[in-house]
């Protein structure tokens, strides 16, 4: 059993998105709607579906087939906007698709530059309304260990509790050894923190793990208990809390 709330919402769940949804290529508004669905393609998050007619028809370039997928048959579109082109970035579905999506147009996230819900931008994909981020204060005692050496300890962590992944513990930067961290490039986002500032691989002679710990210091306001706080990866690192090893995820997560 694991010891996290796992996702429930089975595939091709289908719900209204009750929000404005924007998205935006090279300057312009490739579409504006307050009638966007979510569907859920796989378990852990949906992806926005809108209608035809809250797309900007002009952007859009037919490159006249179709294609037979999951959900039904879907028209290929690609998109332009000056000289910024996304083949290949658009599929409309046809009558014979699923109940609710006909004449809807799924977008490929990485096509757009940015996507909005109401008035603000949204990262990586679309945030799970069945999902839950909370991030608490604790004094619950937190130990970081790997290859046999402590990288932190700390008696007042911030516990960030996600719906679908391990619990991450953040800590403050006095509280972290920085004897065997060396600064990454690494810089990933998250739809429901941000994105993040800093990355840290630790090094023991030869022996390199990479990307083992992160900082927000300018998470969303929902998660502002993080800011400036490091995080370990469960899966990369051994936690002890309360004295108690906790069991290395075998699955790798997102943050």
């Amino acid at each position: 059993m694991s010891d996290y709330p796992r996702m429930i919402v089975p595939v091709d769940h289908i719900e209204p998105v009750p929000r404005r949804i924007r998205a935006m290529l090279s300057g312009a508004v490739v579409l504006d709607t307050t009638q966007a669905i979510y569907v859920w393609e796989w378990p852990y998050f949906p992806l926005y579906y809108v209608p035809i007619a809250d797309v900007a028809q002009d952007l859009l370039v037919d490159e006249g087939h179709s294609q037979h997928r999951h959900r039904g048959t879907a028209r290929q579109y690609g998109l332009r906007v000056g000289a910024v082109e996304r083949p290949a970035s658009a599929h409309v579905y046809t009558d014979d698709a699923l109940e609710g999506l006909a004449g809807m147009v799924r977008f490929d996230w990485d096509a757009m530059d940015a996507w909005f819900e109401e008035d603000e931008e949204v990262f990586v994909h679309p945030r799970n309304p069945y999902a839950r981020v909370d991030a608490l204060r604790s004094t619950r005692t937190v130990r970081i260990e790997l290859e046999g050496l402590v990288l932190a300890e700390s008696s007042s962590p911030v516990m960030v509790f996600e719906t679908g992944l391990p619990t991450r513990y953040y800590l403050n930067r006095t509280e972290v050894d920085f004897e065997h961290l060396l600064p990454s490039e690494t810089v990933t986002s998250c739809p429901y923190k941000g994105t993040t500032s800093g990355y840290w691989s630790f090094q023991l002679g030869e022996t390199i793990h990479p990307d083992v710990a992160w900082i927000y210091d300018f998470p969303t306001r929902q998660l502002l208990p993080i800011a400036g706080l490091i995080a370990f990866y469960n899966e990369r690192v051994d936690i002890l809390l309360d004295d108690e090893p906790l069991p290395r995820p075998t699955t790798h997560f997102s943050k």
